[in-house]
């Protein structure tokens, strides 16, 4: 049996202003925003080249808006993407090396907390052979 882990809710406050910086300041792809039912809108985003999504929306979570912590985005050459998000006007951490492994931090306007960490060099060999 398989499973793909592919939608994470992401609580927010004010949906438009977090829909807003996920697209424009992170350049996440909006896949839908819908209002299934009144009370319940939904919006998807995906990180670029990403399987997976997030969900942020009304109606969805009892989660308080900032409290998710340690979502990350993996990327082949950090120090490019970070400068990317810099240049979106993303507020984003330098750089810390820890054993090897990159990250660097940064917060959506609600306060959740992600992380961008750097491949490590099988990870960038694997992807590059389909694996």
């Amino acid at each position: 049996m398989e499973m793909h882990l592919e939608v994470v809710q992401v609580p927010v406050a004010d949906v438009d202003a977090s829909k807003s910086f996920y697209t424009e300041k992170l350049g996440f792809v909006l896949d839908h925003d819908v209002e299934y039912i009144p009370g319940m809108r939904v919006v998807q985003l995906t990180p670029p080249g990403s399987a997976a999504s997030i969900v942020i929306g009304t109606g969805m979570t009892r989660m308080t808006p900032g409290s998710l912590e340690g979502l990350q985005l993996v990327v082949s050459n950090i120090s490019a993407a970070r400068a990317e998000l810099l240049s979106r006007g993303a507020e984003i951490s330098e750089i810390q090396d820890m054993g090897g492994v990159q990250f660097a931090f940064f917060g959506d306007p609600d306060g959740n907390r992600w992380v961008v960490q750097g491949a490590t060099p099988s990870e960038v060999k694997d992807a590059h052979l389909g694996r």
